[in-house]
């Protein structure tokens, strides 16, 4: 019989579209963060930086597709992939990854800067290989380790804005890594409460198959807790004003009640609304510092004069 014909749409499936949706968005925000009110927007400059790190975030899931096909083939939650279908064949997926990987660096180092595609290839190296191949087999604590490199985004937004010139630009972009990385776990680790069987099928070693649901629900509640705080250091580092701080403040309380909960949920679909949650919490809390950076300036009467100069 034939290998049917491989359609975009299996590429497109490569590529995690929803996940890397989420890692540009916070790579935008923080481009957006790293300029200043009245400065000129370096047009070019944003969107090649924009193309090339979801160049590079495309290419590490596809990458991971192919390490976890053996995984994808025995979970419910990925036995539709391409691989497991039968749709793609490994050397095609390996293929379509190097070629973005290429297209991601050749993008990066023309159009933006070499900080920027140094930084976007470790993380890049990271996620596909380090937490993947590694890891995500290794050690229960695989989210928070490996939880490193998909935190990177924020950072390599503002190095493609600065070329990260001086320690304010590496303390300001890392205080935006630190919130992804804590947030990080709360948010993998719910998934992985209601996906348990899947993971204990294939064998992977996430912490609610090793060390049961009850004490992970304990520890998403801390890491909630943890990132409640790390919420509130943009604030405390005079990166962002008060309007981000209370709206951080009620984001975090939301997400406190949805980790309280967890720990005694009303039914298994609850962890699904957690996950959910976090999802929304880390758009809404990078939206707001974006709305604090940037509208808070200009509602001030000169405000409206600098406009003019965006462009």
């Amino acid at each position: 019989m034939s290998q049917p014909r491989p359609r975009w749409g299996d590429y497109w499936a490569l590529t995690k579209p929803r996940v890397v949706a989420l890692i540009v968005f916070t790579a935008v925000i923080g481009m957006l963060l790293a300029l200043q009110p009245g400065q000129p927007w370096p047009w070019p400059r944003l969107l090649a930086g924009t193309a090339g790190i979801w160049l590079a975030a495309a290419s590490a899931a596809a990458i991971n597709h192919l390490l976890d096909a053996r995984i994808d083939e025995v979970m419910a939650r990925t036995a539709a992939r391409p691989l497991p279908t039968g749709a793609l064949r490994p050397p095609q997926v390996l293929a379509f990854a190097l070629a973005l990987a290429v297209l991601a660096m050749a993008v990066l180092l023309l159009w933006v800067n070499a900080i920027t595609a140094v930084l976007t290839f470790a993380s890049l190296i990271g996620y596909a290989v380090v937490y993947t191949a590694w890891l995500k087999r290794a050690t229960p604590q695989n989210i928070v380790i490996g939880g490193i490199a998909g935190a990177a985004p924020p950072l390599l937004g503002w190095a493609a804005v600065t070329g990260m010139q001086g320690a304010w630009d590496w303390a300001h972009a890392l205080l935006l890594v630190l919130i992804v990385f804590v947030w990080t776990p709360p948010h993998f680790w719910a998934l992985a409460i209601f996906r348990r069987a899947d993971y204990a099928r294939a064998l992977v070693p996430m912490l609610p198959v090793t060390h049961g649901v009850h004490y992970t629900r304990w520890q998403i509640l801390l890491y909630t807790v943890l990132l409640a705080v790390a919420s509130v250091l943009p604030w405390v580092a005079h990166m962002s004003g008060l309007f981000y701080l209370f709206g951080a403040l009620v984001l975090d309380a939301v997400f406190l009640w949805y980790a309280w909960r967890l720990l005694d949920p009303p039914d298994e679909w609850f962890a699904m609304r957690v996950f959910r949650y976090s999802i929304t919490y880390l758009m809404a809390l990078f939206g707001l510092l974006l709305l604090d950076h940037w509208l808070l300036p200009y509602l001030q009467p000169q405000g409206w004069l600098d406009w003019a100069r965006i462009g």
